[in-house]
């Protein structure tokens, strides 16, 4: 009976331990949740923030910018104005057609020296007589000129 006696302050102090630990690692763990969540609501906020940015850029062109891209894609604006047809149309606010990834190259940074910088995170690009100023991650358009309709109309 001695033996359990001093046994017994041991067992209960074992207990307890595992007890506190089992409620500490319990509440870390909800923290480690909460975290989570915190973090997927931020980049829902922050891919809410884009389609804000996307929606009120005012990023424009300025006229004098259409003769200076107008001056390096001459070839190519000679030959959609042969075939209309076979252009989309493109707006500001709009998402780049579809097909975009085939046939939207990249403005030289050489071709837009001389041209305002477009708003954060967008960038420069041709496609079938257009230039436009676009967000590669959502792909809306900020802004456009039509190169083949100066032309048409210079």
């Amino acid at each position: 009976m001695n033996f359990n006696k001093r046994r017994f302050p041991t067992i209960l102090l074992g207990a307890a331990l595992v007890v506190f630990a089992a409620a500490a690692n319990a509440q870390n763990r909800g923290n480690d949740d909460r975290g989570r969540d915190d973090r997927r609501d931020d980049r829902r906020d922050d891919r809410r923030d884009d389609r804000k940015d996307d929606r009120k850029s005012d990023y424009h062109f300025r006229p004098e910018d259409t003769d200076r891209f107008s001056s390096h894609y001459k070839n190519n604006i000679r030959d959609m104005q042969k075939h209309p047809d076979k252009r989309q149309h493109i707006r500001a606010g709009d998402h780049l057609p579809s097909d975009y990834r085939k046939r939207l190259k990249p403005v030289p940074a050489s071709y837009y020296r001389n041209v305002p910088p477009p708003p954060p995170g967008y960038q420069f690009g041709y496609y079938d007589g257009y230039v436009v100023a676009y967000n590669p991650a959502t792909q809306i358009v900020a802004d456009v000129l039509d190169l083949v309709d100066a032309a048409i109309h210079h």
